[in-house]
C-alpha cells in the first residue's frame, strides 16, 4: 500500500467507527480519532465514542486521541495536530497502519493539508470590540476569515470570538503560516442520502436519550463541571444541560437538539464539498452497503 494514512471521514451518524474498526482488524491498523469532543473523558454517549465497536471478534483495536483531557479544558486544533503526529509516528514505528477516523473537518484538514499551526494568545482588545457586535455581524466576519474553523464556531459567541481571533493573529503574523511534510493519505467518505441521514440522526438521538445520555450529562454536572462549560460543547451537552436546569421542557429539548444536529450535519457536508473543491480526493462509500461490501471497496483501493 502506497498510502501512509487511511482516512475515513463523513457526516455524523454514517457509521465511520464501525468501518474503521473492522478495517483495522483486517489489516493491522490503529485508529486515530478526529473528533473534537471525543477527546473529553466522561463525555461518552453524547460524543458517540461507541467504544464497543473497537472490539472486533474478540480483538481489541488500539485507538488514540479518545479520553485524553478532562471536560472544561479547551482542547484545540493546534493540540490535535501535535497529538496526531505523535500517535501517527508511534503507529508507523510499530509497522502498523494508521487510520484517521472522524467528522471534525478542521482536525482532518489540518493533517491532510499539513498546516503548521501555532498557539494563538488571547487578544483582549479585539474581544472587547467583538463583544459589541451582533451574532449576524460576527457570522459575517467569520465567513470572511482565511484560516479554517470548526463547523460549530458559527453557533456560539465564544467560539466565534476565538475563530476570528486566530484568523486575525495569522494575518498579523503571515510568516507563521508554513506547512509540515505532507502525509500520503487515501481518503474514504461515508455517505447517505439527505433523508436517510435525517432519519438516522433522529433515531440515534432517541436511542441515546433512552440509554443513558441524560444520566451522563447529569453526572458531569454532579462532578462539578460548570453548566456553562457543558453548554459550550454544544449539541447534546448544551440542550440537555438546559433541560436538566429546567430552562426548557423535554419536548423543546428534543426538538431543538434534533434540529441542531441536522444543521450540524449540513455544515459537515459543506466542509467535505469545500475540501473536494480545493483538491482533496475523497472516495465515497454508499452507507447502505453491507459492512463486508464496504470493506471490499476500501481494500480494492489499497492495492
Amino acid at each position: 500500500m502506497d498510502a501512509k494514512l487511511i482516512c475515513i471521514l463523513g457526516t455524523t451518524a454514517t457509521g465511520k467507527t464501525q468501518l474503521a474498526a473492522q478495517l483495522a482488524a483486517l489489516i493491522g491498523g490503529e485508529i486515530i480519532s478526529a473528533d473534537s469532543r471525543q477527546v473529553y473523558r466522561g463525555m461518552d454517549i453524547g460524543s458517540g465514542k461507541d467504544l464497543n465497536e473497537f472490539v472486533v471478534n474478540g480483538q481489541n483495536i488500539p485507538f488514540h486521541l479518545i479520553d485524553v483531557v478532562d471536560p472544561g479544558y479547551e482542547y484545540n486544533v493546534f493540540e490535535f495536530q501535535n497529538d496526531f503526529f505523535e500517535a501517527y509516528n508511534q503507529i508507523i514505528e510499530k509497522e502498523q497502519i494508521p487510520i484517521l477516523c472522524g467528522g471534525t473537518g478542521m482536525y482532518i484538514e489540518s493533517v491532510l493539508k499539513g498546516y503548521q499551526l501555532v498557539k494563538v494568545p488571547r487578544d483582549e482588545a479585539l474581544r472587547v470590540r467583538l463583544d459589541k457586535k451582533s451574532e449576524v455581524e460576527l457570522q459575517e466576519m467569520l465567513r470572511q476569515t482565511r484560516m479554517p474553523h470548526n463547523t460549530t464556531d458559527s453557533t456560539d459567541r465564544e467560539r466565534m470570538f476565538r475563530a476570528i481571533e486566530i484568523d486575525s493573529y495569522y494575518q498579523e503574523h503571515p510568516d507563521l503560516i508554513r506547512k509540515t511534510p505532507k502525509i500520503n493519505a487515501i481518503n474514504f467518505g461515508m455517505r447517505y442520502e439527505r433523508n436517510e441521514i435525517r432519519d438516522r440522526i433522529t433515531n440515534r438521538l432517541e436511542h441515546r436519550l433512552q440509554n443513558g445520555l441524560l444520566e451522563e450529562v447529569q453526572q458531569l454536572i454532579n462532578s462539578g463541571i460548570s453548566p456553562d462549560i457543558l453548554k459550550f460543547y454544544g449539541l447534546e451537552y448544551r440542550f440537555i444541560t438546559q433541560y436538566l436546569l429546567e430552562e426548557i421542557s423535554y419536548n423543546s429539548m428534543f426538538q431543538e437538539l434534533n434540529t441542531a444536529i441536522h444543521q450540524f450535519a449540513k455544515r459537515q457536508e459543506t466542509w467535505w464539498r469545500k475540501m473536494e473543491k480545493q483538491g482533496t480526493r475523497i472516495l465515497w462509500i454508499d452507507g447502505n452497503l453491507s459492512i463486508d461490501e464496504k470493506i471490499t471497496f476500501v481494500l480494492s483501493h489499497l492495492k
